[in-house]
């Protein structure tokens, strides 16, 4: 008997500024990573991979390897140049290309609606989703979306990573571009954008109930240093208000009780608005989908007694030495991942869906040769292996696991050297080459680990 489920889902996710390239095509307008510079080390992010143009090439490769989900983004400024006004009908042409496309070759479309590049104009005038005005910008964006591909589409995210927006990566990948970074204003960004997700779901489920959307965590697998108390009280803490205080209200309909009296103790209850928690409350996820690539440790001596627990991972993060690292500096955690899986299945009760997993390594093709990439195949086989042993051991509900960037993007600092893909893509930070897409070793692995639903992982 197969562990896993007839219709489990294998696939690749990646994101529209790191894939599509196009940056100024068919009337698209500019988003805030439109107008990064390159520097010395970093890619722009006007080309990614070119997939705007190049999408038949990338799909027939994932069909080619077996997969039957492509988890990808669609660009806000695309179908609303400004993030805002009157939609650009071209705007769309190029995803109703590419999910016909996808459809034909029997691979279910996953539309993610924001991943980080918030419309320059919304930027600079609103400061991103610090702003309410921004927020309902974005369920406007979104109900178009939702609207134009809701018969074709069954699976919907609303945010990347939402849970990242707690803690300091939140002003950058939410567009605050000005002022000061205060914990008021990190506590309204989370706000809002929870208030679109529970706006979106249930308009999803209103309009097109046989399709399915789910929060999106960057899920942080805390632990303690050592056996002190006082690092497991930071750990424990760390996971409340990073991870629990979202799964709570993707899957409970309200906030984690903890953060909310701290929310009180300091004086932040003013970035909820009236009427949000009953909002909150009307929705409900068809599943909890998360990304994972490593686990943390934390050390309650490198804190002050005033450090705000959203910044615990910032501040008290410490290699474990029991874990191996990549060059980037993530610790490499199976096991983490299979107590991550089987803990949100008990939980929530709800399909658990892992939908960006990977590891990162420095790569070169010369003369188009294939790589033989025995890490990142080790990699995987670790965090597939863990995943059956969730659902075979532990009873864990999973519908699915999507690589991240199976096809090489640039990493999310715009780097080609940090390769995630079973594909390579033939470019440098400064070189874009031919952009020919070139099978590595773990492609082959990967297309004979789906072929067999999971079974063969030698």
């Amino acid at each position: 008997m197969m562990t896993l489920d007839k219709h489990f889902l294998w696939g690749n996710s990646v994101s529209s500024m790191q894939s599509e390239g196009a940056w100024d095509a068919d009337g698209k307008g500019l988003s805030v990573y439109d107008v990064k510079p390159e520097t010395a080390d970093l890619s722009d992010w006007k080309v990614g991979i070119d997939e705007f143009h190049r999408y038949q090439e990338d799909i027939d490769l994932m069909q080619q390897m077996g997969m039957n989900c492509y988890r990808f983004q669609i660009s806000w400024t695309r179908i609303f140049p400004n993030g805002d006004g009157e939609i650009n009908l071209a705007g769309f042409d190029y995803y109703d290309r590419l999910i016909s496309a996808l459809l034909k070759a029997g691979i279910e479309p996953m539309i993610c609606l924001y991943h980080f590049d918030m419309p320059l104009h919304l930027a600079e005038k609103y400061n991103g989703f610090s702003s309410r005005y921004v927020t309902q910008a974005f369920t406007k964006f979104a109900k178009a979306v939702i609207d134009r591909y809701g018969e074709q589409v069954k699976y919907w995210l609303s945010f990347n990573e939402q849970n990242g927006f707690f803690f300091e990566p939140g002003f950058d990948n939410t567009g605050f571009i000005n002022g000061e970074r205060d914990l008021l204003t990190l506590y309204t960004i989370a706000n809002n954008t929870m208030v679109a997700h529970a706006e979106i779901a249930n308009y999803l489920h209103a309009h097109y109930p046989n399709d399915q959307i789910g929060g999106m965590l960057a899920y942080q697998e805390f632990y303690p240093a050592t056996s002190h108390p006082q690092d497991v009280f930071a750990a424990r803490k760390a996971s409340e208000f990073i991870n629990q205080h979202f799964v709570d209200a993707f899957t409970k309909g309200h906030y984690s009780a903890e953060v909310l009296q701290y929310m009180q103790n300091h004086d932040l209850m003013s970035s909820i608005q009236p009427g949000d928690l009953a909002l909150i409350a009307s929705h409900h996820n068809d599943f909890l989908a998360f990304s994972y690539y490593y686990t943390v440790a934390l050390d309650h001596t490198k804190l002050t007694p005033t450090t705000p627990p959203n910044y615990y991972m910032r501040d008290a993060s410490v290699p474990n030495p029991y874990l191996e690292s990549s060059e980037w500096g993530w610790q490499i955690d199976a096991l983490g991942f299979r107590n991550v899986l089987t803990k949100l299945s008990n939980e929530t009760g709800l399909p658990i869906f892992p939908i960006e997993n990977g590891i990162g390594i420095r790569e070169e093709s010369l003369n188009h040769e294939m790589i033989q990439d025995d890490e990142r195949i080790a990699y995987h086989r670790d965090h597939i292996q863990a995943l059956k042993d969730a659902v075979d051991e532990d009873g864990a509900h999973v519908m699915g696991y999507l690589g991240w960037g199976l096809i090489d993007i640039p990493s999310s600092k715009g780097d080609m050297n940090k390769r995630y893909g079973v594909v390579y893509v033939n470019r440098t930070n400064h070189d874009l080459k031919d952009l020919a897409r070139i099978p590595k070793a773990s492609f082959y692995w990967l297309q004979k680990v789906i072929q067999s639903n999971g079974e063969q992982l030698d």
